[in-house]
Protein backbone atom coordinates (compact mmCIF):
# COMPACT_ATOMS: atom_id res chain seq x y z
CA UNK A 1 0.00 0.00 0.00
CA UNK A 2 1.33 3.42 -1.02
CA UNK A 3 1.02 6.35 1.38
CA UNK A 4 -0.04 9.28 -0.78
CA UNK A 5 -0.78 13.00 -0.33
CA UNK A 6 -3.02 15.06 -2.60
CA UNK A 7 -2.33 18.72 -3.40
CA UNK A 8 -5.22 20.59 -5.02
CA UNK A 9 -8.87 19.97 -4.20
CA UNK A 10 -10.53 21.80 -7.07
CA UNK A 11 -12.80 20.19 -9.65
CA UNK A 12 -10.25 17.66 -10.93
CA UNK A 13 -8.70 17.31 -7.48
CA UNK A 14 -12.05 16.11 -6.12
CA UNK A 15 -12.05 13.34 -8.71
CA UNK A 16 -8.58 12.29 -7.65
CA UNK A 17 -9.65 12.39 -3.99
CA UNK A 18 -12.65 10.11 -4.65
CA UNK A 19 -10.59 7.60 -6.62
CA UNK A 20 -7.61 7.54 -4.25
CA UNK A 21 -9.93 6.90 -1.29
CA UNK A 22 -11.63 4.05 -3.12
CA UNK A 23 -8.50 2.11 -4.08
CA UNK A 24 -6.90 -0.39 -1.69
CA UNK A 25 -3.54 0.29 -3.35
CA UNK A 26 -3.37 3.68 -1.59
CA UNK A 27 -3.55 5.11 1.91
CA UNK A 28 -4.46 8.79 1.63
CA UNK A 29 -2.58 10.44 4.52
CA UNK A 30 -2.72 14.19 3.78
CA UNK A 31 -4.56 16.84 1.78
CA UNK A 32 -3.49 20.36 0.86
CA UNK A 33 -5.13 23.40 -0.73
CA UNK A 34 -5.11 27.14 -0.11
CA UNK A 35 -8.40 26.85 1.76
CA UNK A 36 -10.59 24.08 3.14
CA UNK A 37 -14.10 24.26 1.70
CA UNK A 38 -15.51 21.06 3.25
CA UNK A 39 -14.78 18.48 5.91
CA UNK A 40 -12.39 15.61 5.14
CA UNK A 41 -11.39 12.50 7.06
CA UNK A 42 -7.71 13.10 6.35
CA UNK A 43 -5.40 15.76 7.87
CA UNK A 44 -5.80 18.98 5.88
CA UNK A 45 -3.08 21.58 5.32
CA UNK A 46 -3.21 25.00 3.71
CA UNK A 47 0.56 25.24 3.37
CA UNK A 48 2.66 22.81 1.33
CA UNK A 49 5.73 23.35 3.51
CA UNK A 50 3.79 22.44 6.65
CA UNK A 51 2.42 19.30 5.01
CA UNK A 52 5.90 18.33 3.86
CA UNK A 53 7.19 18.74 7.41
CA UNK A 54 4.37 17.05 9.34
CA UNK A 55 2.65 14.48 7.12
CA UNK A 56 3.78 10.91 6.40
CA UNK A 57 3.67 9.97 2.71
CA UNK A 58 5.78 8.50 -0.07
CA UNK A 59 4.03 9.89 -3.14
CA UNK A 60 2.22 13.10 -4.05
CA UNK A 61 -0.57 13.73 -6.56
CA UNK A 62 -0.32 17.32 -7.81
CA UNK A 63 -3.56 18.81 -9.15
CA UNK A 64 -2.89 22.54 -8.89
CA UNK A 65 -3.06 25.15 -11.71
CA UNK A 66 -0.42 24.52 -14.35
CA UNK A 67 1.64 27.63 -13.54
CA UNK A 68 2.26 26.21 -10.04
CA UNK A 69 3.44 22.78 -11.16
CA UNK A 70 7.13 23.64 -11.25
CA UNK A 71 7.36 25.22 -7.80
CA UNK A 72 5.36 22.47 -6.10
CA UNK A 73 7.13 19.63 -7.94
CA UNK A 74 10.63 20.95 -7.22
CA UNK A 75 9.87 21.36 -3.52
CA UNK A 76 8.71 17.76 -3.15
CA UNK A 77 11.36 16.26 -5.42
CA UNK A 78 13.98 17.88 -3.19
CA UNK A 79 12.64 15.62 -0.42
CA UNK A 80 12.71 12.53 -2.64
CA UNK A 81 8.95 12.13 -3.08
CA UNK A 82 7.45 10.25 -6.05
CA UNK A 83 5.06 12.39 -8.09
CA UNK A 84 1.91 12.15 -10.18
CA UNK A 85 1.55 15.54 -11.93
CA UNK A 86 -1.66 16.32 -13.78
CA UNK A 87 -1.08 17.20 -17.42
CA UNK A 88 0.72 19.11 -18.73
CA UNK A 89 3.82 18.66 -16.62
CA UNK A 90 4.47 22.43 -16.59
CA UNK A 91 3.61 25.69 -18.34
CA UNK A 92 6.44 25.36 -20.86
CA UNK A 93 9.37 23.15 -21.82
CA UNK A 94 11.89 25.18 -19.83
CA UNK A 95 9.99 24.59 -16.58
CA UNK A 96 9.45 20.95 -17.53
CA UNK A 97 13.19 20.54 -18.07
CA UNK A 98 13.83 21.79 -14.53
CA UNK A 99 11.40 19.21 -13.15
CA UNK A 100 13.04 16.47 -15.23
CA UNK A 101 16.52 17.33 -13.92
CA UNK A 102 15.25 17.42 -10.33
CA UNK A 103 13.52 14.06 -10.76
CA UNK A 104 16.67 12.49 -12.18
CA UNK A 105 18.77 13.93 -9.34
CA UNK A 106 16.35 12.59 -6.73
CA UNK A 107 15.96 9.27 -8.54
CA UNK A 108 12.21 9.78 -8.06
CA UNK A 109 9.41 8.07 -9.95
CA UNK A 110 7.44 10.75 -11.78
CA UNK A 111 4.54 10.41 -14.22
CA UNK A 112 2.20 12.89 -15.89
CA UNK A 113 -1.56 12.45 -15.88
CA UNK A 114 -2.67 11.94 -19.47
CA UNK A 115 -5.89 10.20 -18.47
CA UNK A 116 -7.04 9.27 -21.98
CA UNK A 117 -4.21 6.73 -22.21
CA UNK A 118 -6.24 4.73 -19.70
CA UNK A 119 -9.60 5.03 -21.41
CA UNK A 120 -10.65 1.41 -22.13
CA UNK A 121 -11.64 2.34 -25.67
CA UNK A 122 -8.10 3.59 -26.36
CA UNK A 123 -6.67 0.31 -25.05
CA UNK A 124 -9.10 -1.64 -27.26
CA UNK A 125 -8.24 0.52 -30.28
CA UNK A 126 -4.51 -0.08 -29.80
CA UNK A 127 -5.16 -3.82 -29.63
CA UNK A 128 -7.20 -3.68 -32.83
CA UNK A 129 -4.46 -1.75 -34.65
CA UNK A 130 -1.73 -4.23 -33.76
CA UNK A 131 -0.03 -5.38 -36.97
CA UNK A 132 -2.13 -3.07 -39.19
CA UNK A 133 -0.77 -0.32 -41.43
CA UNK A 134 -2.16 3.04 -40.26
CA UNK A 135 -2.95 5.62 -42.94
CA UNK A 136 -4.39 8.45 -40.86
CA UNK A 137 -5.73 9.38 -37.44
CA UNK A 138 -8.11 12.22 -36.61
CA UNK A 139 -9.24 13.33 -33.16
CA UNK A 140 -12.12 15.66 -32.26
CA UNK A 141 -12.32 17.15 -28.77
CA UNK A 142 -14.87 19.97 -28.50
CA UNK A 143 -17.32 21.34 -25.96
CA UNK A 144 -18.59 24.45 -24.17
CA UNK A 145 -16.19 26.79 -22.39
CA UNK A 146 -15.35 25.74 -18.79
CA UNK A 147 -15.09 28.95 -16.70
CA UNK A 148 -12.63 27.26 -14.31
CA UNK A 149 -9.94 27.32 -17.03
CA UNK A 150 -8.30 30.74 -16.78
CA UNK A 151 -4.52 30.23 -16.81
CA UNK A 152 -4.10 28.39 -20.15
CA UNK A 153 -5.68 28.18 -23.59
CA UNK A 154 -7.16 25.24 -25.41
CA UNK A 155 -3.83 24.16 -26.90
CA UNK A 156 -2.29 23.65 -23.46
CA UNK A 157 -5.45 22.37 -21.76
CA UNK A 158 -7.03 20.10 -24.38
CA UNK A 159 -4.86 19.54 -27.45
CA UNK A 160 -2.05 18.09 -25.32
CA UNK A 161 -4.34 15.12 -24.60
CA UNK A 162 -4.64 14.36 -28.27
CA UNK A 163 -1.08 15.12 -29.34
CA UNK A 164 -0.09 12.56 -26.72
CA UNK A 165 -2.76 10.11 -27.92
CA UNK A 166 -1.58 10.34 -31.53
CA UNK A 167 1.94 9.28 -30.50
CA UNK A 168 0.64 6.71 -28.00
CA UNK A 169 -1.78 5.02 -30.40
CA UNK A 170 0.31 5.05 -33.58
CA UNK A 171 3.71 4.48 -31.91
CA UNK A 172 5.12 6.96 -34.45
CA UNK A 173 6.77 10.31 -33.85
CA UNK A 174 5.41 13.62 -35.16
CA UNK A 175 7.68 15.14 -37.82
CA UNK A 176 5.75 18.11 -39.24
CA UNK A 177 3.22 20.39 -37.52
CA UNK A 178 0.75 23.06 -38.66
CA UNK A 179 -1.44 24.88 -36.12
CA UNK A 180 -4.33 27.22 -36.86
CA UNK A 181 -5.96 28.91 -33.87
CA UNK A 182 -8.23 31.78 -32.88
CA UNK A 183 -9.56 33.52 -29.76
CA UNK A 184 -13.31 34.07 -29.77
CA UNK A 185 -14.62 34.08 -26.17
CA UNK A 186 -11.66 33.47 -23.84
CA UNK A 187 -10.29 36.59 -22.14
CA UNK A 188 -6.60 35.78 -22.57
CA UNK A 189 -6.00 32.63 -24.62
CA UNK A 190 -6.98 30.75 -27.79
CA UNK A 191 -10.22 28.75 -27.60
CA UNK A 192 -10.45 27.33 -31.12
CA UNK A 193 -7.82 25.33 -33.00
CA UNK A 194 -7.12 22.86 -35.77
CA UNK A 195 -3.79 21.02 -35.75
CA UNK A 196 -2.36 19.02 -38.66
CA UNK A 197 0.58 16.61 -38.50
CA UNK A 198 2.74 14.34 -40.57
CA UNK A 199 4.20 11.40 -38.65
CA UNK A 200 6.98 9.00 -39.46
CA UNK A 201 5.79 6.24 -41.78
CA UNK A 202 3.83 8.81 -43.84
CA UNK A 203 0.91 8.77 -41.40
CA UNK A 204 -1.15 11.96 -41.45
CA UNK A 205 -3.06 13.19 -38.40
CA UNK A 206 -5.32 16.01 -37.30
CA UNK A 207 -6.90 17.44 -34.16
CA UNK A 208 -10.04 19.59 -34.07
CA UNK A 209 -10.59 21.21 -30.69
CA UNK A 210 -12.56 24.16 -29.30
CA UNK A 211 -14.53 25.61 -26.38
CA UNK A 212 -17.21 26.95 -28.74
CA UNK A 213 -19.36 23.85 -29.31
CA UNK A 214 -22.58 23.61 -27.19
CA UNK A 215 -22.11 19.86 -26.63
CA UNK A 216 -19.12 17.70 -25.67
CA UNK A 217 -17.64 15.38 -28.28
CA UNK A 218 -14.55 13.19 -27.90
CA UNK A 219 -13.83 10.89 -30.86
CA UNK A 220 -10.91 9.19 -32.59
CA UNK A 221 -11.04 8.00 -36.21
CA UNK A 222 -8.31 5.80 -37.63
CA UNK A 223 -7.97 4.68 -41.25
CA UNK A 224 -5.88 1.57 -41.90
CA UNK A 225 -5.13 -0.61 -44.88
CA UNK A 226 -7.45 -3.25 -43.45
CA UNK A 227 -10.36 -1.09 -42.31
CA UNK A 228 -11.63 2.02 -40.54
CA UNK A 229 -12.16 2.55 -36.81
CA UNK A 230 -14.32 5.01 -34.87
CA UNK A 231 -13.80 5.35 -31.12
CA UNK A 232 -16.10 7.35 -28.84
CA UNK A 233 -14.07 8.28 -25.75
CA UNK A 234 -17.11 9.36 -23.74
CA UNK A 235 -19.38 6.39 -24.50
CA UNK A 236 -16.39 4.01 -24.60
CA UNK A 237 -17.64 2.52 -27.86
CA UNK A 238 -15.41 1.21 -30.65
CA UNK A 239 -16.65 0.38 -34.15
CA UNK A 240 -14.75 -1.23 -37.01
CA UNK A 241 -15.78 -0.72 -40.64
CA UNK A 242 -14.25 -3.40 -42.86
CA UNK A 243 -12.39 -2.67 -46.08
CA UNK A 244 -14.61 -1.40 -48.91
CA UNK A 245 -15.86 -4.31 -51.04
CA UNK A 246 -16.35 -4.50 -54.81
CA UNK A 247 -20.11 -4.79 -54.40
CA UNK A 248 -20.22 -1.35 -52.71
CA UNK A 249 -20.53 -2.83 -49.21
CA UNK A 250 -18.64 -3.07 -45.96
CA UNK A 251 -19.15 -4.87 -42.66
CA UNK A 252 -19.73 -3.05 -39.37
CA UNK A 253 -18.43 -4.68 -36.18
CA UNK A 254 -18.86 -3.44 -32.63
CA UNK A 255 -15.69 -4.23 -30.70
CA UNK A 256 -16.41 -5.72 -27.30
CA UNK A 257 -14.69 -4.03 -24.35
CA UNK A 258 -15.14 -3.63 -20.61
CA UNK A 259 -16.13 -0.08 -19.65
CA UNK A 260 -14.15 1.33 -16.72
CA UNK A 261 -13.34 4.73 -15.24
CA UNK A 262 -10.02 5.84 -16.80
CA UNK A 263 -8.84 7.62 -13.63
CA UNK A 264 -9.18 4.41 -11.62
CA UNK A 265 -7.08 2.54 -14.17
CA UNK A 266 -4.53 5.37 -14.22
CA UNK A 267 -4.08 5.42 -10.44
CA UNK A 268 -3.78 1.65 -10.30
CA UNK A 269 -0.96 2.00 -12.83
CA UNK A 270 0.61 4.73 -10.66
CA UNK A 271 0.60 2.48 -7.60
CA UNK A 272 2.07 -0.35 -9.68
CA UNK A 273 4.76 2.01 -11.00
CA UNK A 274 5.80 3.12 -7.51
CA UNK A 275 6.01 -0.46 -6.26
CA UNK A 276 7.65 -2.12 -9.29
CA UNK A 277 9.12 0.59 -11.54
CA UNK A 278 6.95 -0.57 -14.46
CA UNK A 279 5.17 2.42 -15.99
CA UNK A 280 2.41 0.32 -17.60
CA UNK A 281 1.53 3.08 -20.09
CA UNK A 282 1.99 6.10 -17.81
CA UNK A 283 3.30 9.22 -19.53
CA UNK A 284 6.84 10.36 -18.83
CA UNK A 285 8.03 13.93 -18.28
CA UNK A 286 9.71 13.67 -21.69
CA UNK A 287 6.39 12.66 -23.30
CA UNK A 288 4.73 15.74 -21.83
CA UNK A 289 7.61 17.95 -23.00
CA UNK A 290 7.03 16.74 -26.56
CA UNK A 291 3.35 17.68 -26.39
CA UNK A 292 4.20 21.06 -24.82
CA UNK A 293 6.73 21.79 -27.56
CA UNK A 294 4.25 20.93 -30.31
CA UNK A 295 1.28 22.78 -28.78
CA UNK A 296 3.34 25.94 -28.25
CA UNK A 297 4.52 26.22 -31.86
CA UNK A 298 3.35 29.18 -33.89
CA UNK A 299 0.67 28.79 -36.55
Amino acid sequence: MVKVALIGLGSMGQNHYRVLKSLPEFQLTALCDIQQTREYDEPFYTDIDEMLEKADFQAVVIVVPTFLHKSVALKYLAKGKDLFIEKPVASNCEEASEILKAAQKANAKVCVGYIERFNPVVSALINELEGKEIYSIGITRVGPFPPRIADVGILTDLSVHDIDLIRFITKHEIEKVSIYKSQKIHNHHEDNAILSFQLSGEIVASITTNWLTPFRKRTIEVATKEGYYEADLMAQDLTEYSEYQKNNSYVIRKVMLKKEEPLIREHKAFAHYIETGDRHGLSTIEDSMITLDISSRKA
